[in-house]
């Protein structure tokens, strides 16, 4: 692909749709810019690697050539990596966050299974990890941070792929439950299709809620350990709905419809973000 074709396909989604704040009010105004610039780079290519109509071959040239443009090897077709790449400039943060993300993009065009809970966990380091390690280093943050946010972000995600596990099965052939979790529980990937679950595809997600308590056993320590009083409470809220998220899920069958947090979550967990401003 050449020229100044736009290699991006903007699905339509923007913040609003996520699960949990991206650059929230909570976050200092000077930083927010440039969240948003990086949200608006990941959306785009995650739109890339989602598509229902371009091949396998076809999204990791676009993801190839957003990567040439945010490193500057490249000049045209596609715009929000020329914004993030200016806006990495400008913070002097490492274009690491963004190009780890792009490895889990390219995953995302040829694999559609994962055979186990470590196979997910590698996918989630490139998915999910690079986003809350940008914003720590966007705040100047102590790489302490780390590990918790880590931890955090791989929790998010993979109750994201609990949501969604239907959905990604139906509409994109592709399912990151472990294949050896489903066999170990006598379930299989066509029971995802289902409108209901099986009892062994219940106990699929207890195992997988069970792994994910530990990471936010782990995760607690983010809105204790970061410095700036405004990302503990940003990091306080996103914890508190992913407590929220991972109890909802457990009580109910995300086959039968997709669980999701209101907007009475989000109050209940700003409130209990509060004790962090201090």
């Amino acid at each position: 692909m050449s020229g100044s074709v736009n290699v991006e396909q903007w699905s339509g989604k923007d913040r609003g749709d996520e699960n949990f704040p991206v650059g929230s009010r909570l976050i200092a105004a000077k930083y927010r810019p440039h969240i948003h610039a990086y949200y608006s780079f990941a959306r785009n290519a995650d739109d890339i690697a989602d598509s229902k109509t371009l091949s396998a071959e076809e999204k990791i040239d676009r993801l190839d050539i957003m990567e040439a443009v945010l490193l500057g090897k490249r000049h045209d077709g596609a715009p929000s990596a020329m914004r993030l790449r200016d806006s990495l400039a400008a913070t002097r943060v490492s274009s690491v966050h963004a190009t780890d993300l792009l490895i889990a993009f390219r995953r995302d065009a040829t694999k559609t299974r994962y055979a186990t809970i470590d196979e997910l966990y590698n996918y989630c380091r490139y998915s999910a990890v690079p986003v809350g390690r940008y914003v720590i280093d966007l705040h100047r943050e102590k790489h302490d941070c780390y590990s918790p946010s880590d931890a955090l972000c791989t929790a998010l995600q993979v109750l994201n792929h609990m949501q969604d596990c239907r959905k990604d099965l139906l509409e994109l052939d592709r399912c990151y439950l472990p294949q050896a979790l489903l066999d170990h529980f006598r379930s299989s990937v066509e029971e995802v299709r289902g409108s209901k679950e099986t009892p062994a595809l219940r106990r699929v997600f207890f195992t997988l809620l069970d792994r994910i308590d530990r990471l936010l056993l782990a995760a607690a320590e983010l809105p204790v350990t970061a410095k700036d009083r405004r990302l503990r409470m940003e990091t306080a809220v996103i914890y508190g709905l992913a407590k929220r998220l991972r109890h909802r899920l457990g009580v109910r069958d995300p086959l039968a419809g997709r669980v999701k947090l209101s907007k009475l979550d989000g109050v209940f967990s700003l409130l209990g973000s509060i004790r962090h401003l201090w």
